[in-house]
């Protein structure tokens, strides 16, 4: 019987901490943190027999100096593919396929109150145009609207504007992304056209949040309550507002690092390390109730 392979952490480490000084938005960190990785390494901190205790020690290193959670060293049960980006998209391929591409429920509530929950993410546009088109225009004849996001996991900048869009009337600023590579800023709008039909932006609408809500799906809601469209109802989110680009560096590990920062229009700031903060606080598993009173409330009022 032969012994198991020990699992070599340097060549991990090593990539790990070459593309978070080649990358990672914040390149000042990036190289203290590189340092802490490589130390850790000479410590023997990372002498770990398999690639998932690797991922969880090096990930809270990683998280260690500004919490950023979009920071991982990220393990897959699977082998992933050695191609940039492709182990977090075979992933979002298997939850798109089983969440009806991302709008598992759309319901009409007493009051003319309609619920379309977007879980478990904000899938790519390619993928998820059509199952969001067809979730918002079938709510949008309702009196209001209320989006539940607090299974969401995040997902693509493009598929908020995307959603943003039926929920306004107008083309509008939305949030602005700060890009490390070439140092430039990307502005992002809702669209002037959308397939289907557009709740609009003047009937109420709510949105809810959890403390699981996180990136993509916190943009949504931040972008929506700082334009003073929505109410948002639940709990403060995760607080993760950098975009993030996957590496794989060993058969199960993906290294995420964050490669950009959200700016938005109104606030010049955004959700990182705080979250969204709700409107109205309350329990997540109480603001699916809460809201559809609150919309009863102002629908009959």
């Amino acid at each position: 019987m032969t012994t198991p392979t020990k699992l070599l952490a340097a060549p991990v480490v090593d990539e790990t901490a070459r593309l978070l000084t080649e990358h990672y938005v914040f390149p000042e960190i990036a190289e203290q943190l590189a340092d802490l990785l490589r130390r850790r390494l000479d410590e023997g901190a990372y002498d770990v027999d398999d690639a998932e205790g690797l991922a969880r020690l090096v990930t809270a290193d990683l998280q260690s100096v500004n919490g950023d959670r979009h920071l991982r060293l990220k393990h897959h049960d699977a082998p992933v593919s050695p191609k940039r980006g492709a182990a977090t998209l075979d992933a979002m391929r298997r939850d798109f396929d089983a969440s009806l591409g991302g709008a598992p429920r759309v319901q009409l509530l007493d009051g003319g109150v309609a619920v379309v929950e977007l879980a478990p993410m904000l899938f790519p546009l390619e993928w998820a145009a059509e199952p969001l088109s067809a979730a918002l225009t079938l709510a949008s004849s309702a009196r209001a609207l209320i989006v539940d996001l607090r299974t969401n996991r995040g997902g693509d900048p493009d598929t908020v504007a995307f959603v943003c869009s039926y929920l306004l009337d107008e083309r509008t600023h939305l949030n602005s992304m700060y890009w490390r590579d070439g140092e430039r800023s990307e502005q992002s709008w809702s669209l002037p056209y959308v397939p289907g039909a557009r709740f609009g932006g003047s009937k109420p609408l709510y949105v809810l949040c959890s403390d699981s809500t996180f990136s993509a799906a916190e943009e949504l809601a931040y972008d929506l309550q700082q334009l003073g469209r929505a109410i948002v109802v639940g709990e403060p989110t995760l607080g993760g507002a950098h975009p993030c680009n996957g590496w794989t560096v060993h058969p199960h590990l993906e290294a995420t690092i964050p490669v950009g920062r959200a700016i938005n229009p109104v606030s010049g700031a955004n959700w990182e390390g705080t979250g969204v903060q709700p409107d109205i606080p309350c329990a997540a598993a109480d603001s699916l109730d809460r809201a559809h009173a609150l919309a009863l409330a102002r629908l009959t009022g």
